[in-house]
């Protein structure tokens, strides 16, 4: 694997979770949930790219369970475009199907309610999005999903 940081996000309407690898793509760690209506989204975000210095950008895909594409797939891809105009990076979108679901799995088993950890959801979400890229790129070399 190529060494630098990766970075994820598990983009909603209302909230927006980050994480981001170490320089090794072996640890995905939750960064912070920004606030998808936020005025100062784009630049918060163009800082995020700055600090953490990526090699890759990661988006996930809400797509249906059946693997259609759906609203939540559309409004991701309308956030591809707000990130294709703060960086050259490539872009992968990687299907997210129950990443939620799973991040609030794992709140519920270490003793948290979802009300009190709803910030910490979609950052954690985020991770499951970048450890799924990890394991993309570890095992064939590069990562399946969509590249944008």
């Amino acid at each position: 694997m190529r060494a630098g940081r990766r970075l994820a996000f598990d983009f909603g309407t209302v909230r927006i979770g980050v994480a981001a690898s170490d320089v090794h793509g072996i640890l995905a760690s939750p960064l912070q949930t920004l606030a998808a209506t936020d005025e100062e989204l784009s630049d918060k975000i163009a800082e995020i790219i700055s600090d953490v210095d990526p090699i890759y950008l990661v988006v996930g895909d809400p797509k249906h369970l059946s693997g259609r594409s759906s609203e939540k797939s559309d409004a991701a891809l309308e956030f591809i475009d707000l990130l294709k105009t703060l960086t050259d990076l490539p872009i992968y979108s990687i299907d997210e199907r129950l990443t939620t679901v799973s991040a609030l799995k794992d709140l519920h088993s270490s003793g948290r309610n979802a009300k009190s950890s709803r910030n910490k959801v979609d950052a954690i979400a985020a991770v499951a999005i970048l450890e799924s890229a990890l394991q993309q790129e570890k095992l064939s070399g590069r990562i399946h999903g969509l590249q944008e």
